[in-house]
């Protein structure tokens, strides 16, 4: 296809989306004619309502200028794809988890913030947030993306059917739990699962060209260790009391209807299991799980999640950077992550919005601030990290239904595609 006909194709496709969510881009919606200066913005469905609202702020805060603020849905998680499949025609701006920057640093989809803007974004957002977008290309550090709230997980529960002494492990947890009453962790989501080899000091490492490309990866979750914990996982799998094939809207579903009692999720959730449980709603750091039950060596370890962090980002070739910069940090500054916060649930990552006593006192900022005690920063973390874990995760749920897992095959196989040599990096770029 001709680079006119995709410019075509793809403002057509924005003009439909408009259409259907109403977002106001009217006659203009090609960018053709007197509709002002057009920002393209993508978020995950959920941020869609936020995103508008802070659109029509935005307008009102700028009466000197027009804009046409188009606001499309793309979930966080796969953004860097569909970033990079035409990353002259993506969105002006765009939400991102941190793990994606290198690869979208390197594929010349962010622009680099700089100048008052970068000070005022230093001053106002924790260090380690502002970490999490800086990245060093060809010698120059620079950061790529304004930090809005943390991404992590952490463990939800009923209080009416456990203590806080129960959520402490997972056998306190199963404990309480039945075929009717369960608990929750999304086994098929590597996401998730690296949780239980992060926990006894697990993981990988990754090395990268002056491009940002990676040259090599090595993983040791098949060592000795990470076999033991691959058999804590499976144990959990094959117990009838856990759902293992957990998602979002079975976690949701359940705490709806009572058929889940406790379940690892992330800070999205919050709104919608706060309703459902009310005054039973309960929220702390991850529980611990036991490694080699009933054997000499058994111990209880902690869980330790990856700590990350959801950005914005202006796309490197934007139209109209400038006003797509002056949107972002209009989007990711003070008064904006306190509303975050109260229609999201989402934990600021700006100093004096995370002291406002409305975030002080949640529950779930309180959850969450345990939980980054005991996590793994989500930085540098393997392109191919993911959908081998889904395969391992998916091979267990499966062999749990039907009796047959070969645990170190199936794990041996994972850590093969994670790997990657320097002489398979070569054979790559031939």
């Amino acid at each position: 296809m001709k680079k006119t006909t995709k410019i075509i194709t793809c403002a057509m496709m924005a003009c439909t989306t408009v259409g259907l969510v109403g977002c106001g881009c009217g006659d203009g919606c090609m960018g053709m004619g007197n509709d002002g200066t057009k920002i393209t913005v993508w978020v995950s469905e959920a941020d869609r309502a936020f995103a508008t609202q802070v659109a029509d702020e935005f307008k009102k805060a700028n009466p000197d200028k027009k804009y046409n603020i188009v606001i499309d849905a793309q979930g966080v998680n796969d953004v860097a794809t569909r970033v990079l499949k035409d990353v002259e025609n993506a969105a002006d701006i765009y939400e991102y988890s941190n793990d994606q920057l290198s690869k979208l640093v390197n594929g010349d989809a962010l622009a680099q913030v700089a100048g008052e803007r970068l000070t005022r974004i230093k001053e106002n957002n924790s260090a380690d947030a502002v970490d999490s977008a800086t990245i060093t290309v060809r010698g120059t550090e620079g950061v790529y993306g304004m930090p809005y709230t943390d991404n992590t997980f952490f463990l939800y529960y009923n209080k009416s059917a456990l203590t806080e002494t129960d959520v402490k492990s997972i056998d306190g947890i199963l404990s309480k739990c039945s075929t009717n009453k369960k608990f929750a962790y999304p086994m098929q989501d590597g996401w998730y699962t690296s949780a239980f080899y992060f926990g006894k000091g697990l993981g990988y490492e990754v090395q990268y060209d002056d491009n940002l490309a990676e040259t090599s990866i090595t993983c040791d979750f098949d060592n000795a260790t990470g076999v033991a914990v691959t058999e804590a996982m499976w144990g959990l799998v094959k117990d009838t009391r856990v759902k293992a094939d957990a998602d979002d809207s079975k976690i949701l579903a359940g705490f709806n209807d009572g058929t889940i009692i406790a379940a690892v999720s992330g800070i999205w959730n919050k709104t919608a299991i706060e309703g459902y449980l009310g005054e039973n709603f309960g929220a702390t750091k991850l529980p611990t799980y036991t490694l080699n039950k009933g054997q000499a060596g058994e111990e209880q370890v902690q869980l330790i999640s990856f700590a990350g962090y959801k950005l914005l980002g202006v796309n490197n070739y934007s139209k109209n950077k400038t006003d797509a910069m002056d949107f972002a940090e209009f989007y990711t500054n003070k008064e904006n992550q306190v509303k975050h916060f109260e229609m999201r649930g989402f934990v600021p990552t700006n100093e004096e919005a995370r002291a406002d006593e409305k975030v002080q006192a949640d529950v779930c900022a309180k959850a969450i601030t345990l939980q980054l005690a005991h996590s793994k920063t989500q930085k540098g973390v393997p392109s191919t990290l993911w959908v081998p874990m889904v395969g391992l995760g998916s091979a267990m749920i499966t062999g749990a239904q039907s009796g047959n897992f070969d645990l170190q095959a199936q794990l041996k196989a994972c850590v093969d595609a994670i790997e990657k040599t320097s002489a398979q990096s070569e054979q790559t770029v031939q």
